[in-house]
């Protein structure tokens, strides 16, 4: 795992080549007789996936909640602040970056190496018209996964229904010369679980 100060601020988009680039590591390579390193090839190697993804992860997970603070007179303002910002964007970044402060009061306020979001994601357990979020209820899962699709997940801590229905399917098929398919129709008993 990459250490904390290795990471570029993942509060700024775009996190994911940001960090990528700050984990970039240079390597070398030496030709020459016998182990002399007459002549040196050096590049940069990109880091592995896998160790991407984990750092970001954590990042994620330990994201803070923020609020953004009014900023006065912003209206009046807005054509000088407007020219500035384009001469230094290393202080509008500094700027706008001071505008954020902790949702809960009693919190620490985020440092530029912290994700922030303004606002919760929305309960997709639960169905939500005006999002158009359909919910998990009456959805199928798998009693034995422990993955996404298993009921512990996909019924988010819910109870879940099990039933036996009898399945219809085409089976033991044959052709028959010339064109023609011809299947037995095969029953059999299926398990199924439906969260609550």
């Amino acid at each position: 795992m990459p250490k904390k100060d290795q990471f570029h601020s993942l509060s700024r988009r775009p996190s994911l080549p940001q960090h990528v680039k700050s984990e970039m590591r240079k390597e070398c390579k030496c030709h020459g007789m016998s182990g002399s390193c007459t002549v040196k090839t050096c590049w940069w190697r990109l880091p592995y996936f896998r160790r991407v993804g984990d750092a970001l992860k954590d990042r994620f997970d330990g994201a803070s909640r923020v609020s953004v603070k009014n900023a006065g007179n912003a209206r009046a303002s807005n054509n000088r602040q407007r020219n500035r910002r384009r001469k230094n964007t290393r202080r509008r970044r500094r700027k706008s970056f001071a505008l954020l402060k902790p949702y809960n009061p009693d919190h620490k306020p985020p440092s530029k190496k912290d994700l922030v979001y303004l606002e919760d994601s929305p309960d997709f357990c639960v169905r939500d018209r005006k999002l158009g979020i359909k919910g998990t209820h009456g959805r199928e899962c798998n009693k034995t996964s422990i993955g996404v699709d298993g009921c512990d997940l996909m019924c988010c801590g819910r109870e879940y229904h099990t039933r036996v229905i009898e399945v219809h399917e085409r089976c033991s098929c044959t052709f028959q010369w010339c064109c023609v398919v011809k299947c037995k129709t095969c029953k059999y008993k299926k398990t199924t679980h439906i969260c609550s």
